[in-house]
């Protein structure tokens, strides 16, 4: 048959594409581009938030319409299946830790779900960059979250098996290997392994590739520092650092049940700029969380414009079902909101200008992995520096550059 595939999301959910993938082409199916081509539509969704949520139902009417078999897996099917079947009421529906058994519901049968690994399983890539999942599920009950609901308690992946899986990726010509988790430094606390153990052995596999390592918690950081900063000096990891800090008050980070403090938090970006001095700092804040004041939300600037991480990703609190965060009283006003949230875009758009300007001049040894827009080519530089190239180069090779100019989200570089 001929399947459709659109994906949203995290790297999670693109590690579970390529895996749903590989299995369909492993049974003969064929993976097509376009919806009118296709047999059978497949959805994988993500309702981290409600914009998000508005989407996955946006799309679910435009594949209804069509009048294809539709199997709908990602988040969604775990933590809202009636939302979804009030829109496509004979859609399949797979929880994403079932994933593996998508060509069950292609042939026709009713799988008994019964929970296996997703590792030594067929992958497919068809790019240079090979999204991997090293563990399912989470550690952590984050107030705000739905996405430890749709995916669980942690189960780690045995580290041989990540390894076979990253083999089979560079394999199949990936340079970039991105291993990811709902939080990566959770990988092995229910197994007697850590996330530095693990990074220590995928660097020993044979080949020129980066690994970028996926967001971890502050929290579940602490209780592996050493190992993951030890693993993190190997030149075949990018020198990038995901760790969302979401709130620079300690009572905001209480009510958000993130079990660190702001002071836990700077002092895991010391310890790992002290360690890897060209460190690429990447962060989370959510802004209007429930009983937020102005002054807790200065103290969130305040942290940013101390830290000065390079990359800040914001988000305005969005109430999900089934956390404690939604029933929460004191919610912040929509117009605050959004103008907190306004601010705070404009500041750390600044802060990101500054911080890539400090790379003018400096060279580095780029990974290209895409087509960029106008003839273009985008790479990664050793800290994962996105830089964008308008010289003929080939997706794959890595190339020596200059920076030569800087915007917010990105660096320019010339071949030397």
């Amino acid at each position: 048959m001929n399947i459709y595939v659109e994906t949203y999301g995290c790297t999670a959910n693109k590690s579970d594409e390529r895996l749903l993938m590989g299995l369909l082409k492993h049974d003969h199916h064929e993976i097509v581009d376009n919806i009118k081509d296709a047999d059978v539509l497949v959805l994988l969704t993500c309702t981290v938030i409600g914009t998000t949520e508005q989407r996955m139902l946006s799309r679910l009417k435009v594949f209804q319409k069509t009048h294809k078999k539709i199997v709908v897996t990602g988040c969604m099917p775990s933590v809202q299946p009636e939302l979804i079947t009030s829109i496509v009421p004979n859609a399949f529906l797979i929880p994403p830790q079932y994933i593996q058994y998508i060509n069950d519901i292609m042939d026709g049968n009713r799988p008994s779900f019964i929970e296996t690994k997703k590792t030594m399983l067929p992958k497919y890539f068809d790019t240079v960059i090979a999204p991997i999942a090293i563990a399912e599920g989470c550690l952590l009950s984050c107030s705000y979250c739905i996405t430890h609901f749709a995916r669980g308690k942690l189960r780690s992946f045995p580290i041989q098996e990540i390894a076979a899986d990253v083999c089979s990726a560079i394999k199949q010509g990936c340079k970039e290997i991105q291993l990811t988790a709902q939080d990566t430094a959770s990988y092995g606390l229910d197994t007697r392994t850590n996330l530095g153990m693990l990074l220590t052995q995928v660097c020993t596999l044979d080949g020129a590739f980066r690994v970028r390592v996926g967001m971890m918690n502050p929290t579940t950081v602490q209780k592996n520092l050493d190992s993951i900063l030890t693993a993190y000096k190997h030149h075949k990891i990018y020198k990038f650092l995901h760790l969302p800090v979401q709130s620079g008050d300690d009572e905001i980070l209480e009510k958000m049940n993130r079990g660190y403090t702001v002071k836990d938090f700077t002092r895991l970006v010391e310890r790992f700029r002290k360690t890897i001095p060209t460190l690429t700092l990447s962060t989370d804040v959510i802004i209007g969380f429930p009983t937020e004041t102005e002054e807790q939300f200065n103290r969130t600037i305040e942290l940013l414009k101390q830290i000065k991480p390079d990359i800040i990703n914001i988000t305005r609190f969005s109430a999900r079902p089934l956390t404690t965060a939604k029933t929460m009283k004191g919610r912040v006003p929509t117009h605050v909101v959004k103008e907190r949230s306004k601010r705070t875009t404009e500041i750390c758009s600044k802060i990101s200008r500054e911080k890539n300007q400090e790379h003018l001049k400096k060279t580095y040894m780029v990974l290209v992995t895409e087509k960029g827009k106008q003839k273009t080519f985008t790479g990664r530089t050793e800290n994962y520096k996105q830089v964008v190239l308008t010289e003929p180069v080939a997706i794959g090779d890595f190339v020596h550059v200059e920076i030569i100019d800087a915007a917010p989200t990105y660096l320019v570089g010339k071949l030397i």
